[in-house]
């Protein structure tokens, strides 16, 4: 599934593409599951508005749609690429991809085309009120203060990798960025949220917005389908210290990366550098 780095690079990438764009016109697929909301409401609500910009909140992408009469914002459309979906920027002549679940023609002849194979990708409306636009379910890993963030975890008995994974807790971090902060934390997985001390976890925060800033500058991680608005695959799983490696040697101490089982979810290590 993409992660915080991958939904930025898209997002980031859509903006820098669409930005100012008027949609002209709306497809929509017919099978239900991508919409949260009522495809003919969607429809309503992107024809005729324009691009006001494209952002990321968690794992979100998020679209403000700006007022034909008088350039306000008070919609915005919501992007969750579930765990295969792409948002690509296309020229209308290129052929449509399969399983292209919406397709935004703009102005200038091209097309924001949604595409998820797996149907686990959403898309959804959120109406702005009294000026607060989408702000997602947890706190954000990137600007999240040094205190703010082990008043968090401090005293959490669960393991720390399944809280990183919580998205009312952090917004964006998934399993690739949790063991890759907690590796460079030295921190294993498994332990106790209640066992970090707050220099740990200092640490931790450290790591962890380290490696978000790099894999956005490396353009993400590409170790499944994910590529970015122009199709293009992110480079940053080549950095990747202990993220399905098992068996490989510690990129530090040469000792094998183990395998193990946190939260329901793969989970990477180094037992000898991680404590």
């Amino acid at each position: 599934m993409p992660e915080l780095p991958e939904v930025e690079t898209v997002a980031r990438g859509v903006d820098e593409r669409v930005r100012g764009r008027s949609i002209v016109s709306v497809r929509l697929g017919r099978k239900p599951e991508p919409f949260k909301t009522p495809r003919t409401a969607m429809l309503a609500a992107l024809e005729g508005r324009s691009i006001a910009g494209v952002h990321r909140v968690g794992k979100h992408i998020v679209v403000d749609l700006a007022e034909a009469q008088d350039g306000s914002v008070r919609m915005q459309w919501l992007v969750h690429l579930g765990m295969t979906g792409r948002l690509l920027v296309s020229h209308a002549d290129v052929p449509v991809p399969t399983h292209t679940h919406a397709a935004l023609h703009l102005d200038d002849g091209r097309e924001l085309r949604f595409v998820e194979a797996r149907l686990f990708g959403r898309l959804a409306l959120h109406a702005i009120r009294d000026g607060e636009g989408f702000a997602g379910t947890g706190r954000e890993p990137l600007t999240i203060s040094a205190e703010d963030f082990v008043t968090l975890f401090s005293g959490r008995n669960a393991p720390i990798k399944a809280l990183l994974l919580q998205q009312t807790l952090l917004h964006g971090v998934g399993n690739i960025y949790a063991d890759e902060s907690l590796f460079r934390s030295d921190i294993l997985p498994n332990r106790r949220a209640s066992s970090l001390s707050r220099a740990e976890l200092l640490r931790l925060r450290r790591a962890l917005q380290s490696v978000l800033r790099r894999a956005i500058a490396r353009g993400g991680s590409s170790v499944s389908d994910y590529v970015d608005a122009d199709g293009v695959r992110g480079f940053f799983q080549l950095e990747h210290c202990v993220y399905m490696r098992t068996g490989q040697p510690c990129r530090v101490c040469g000792h094998p990366i183990q395998r193990s089982v946190v939260a329901g979810r793969g989970t990477h290590s180094c037992v000898h550098c991680q404590k």
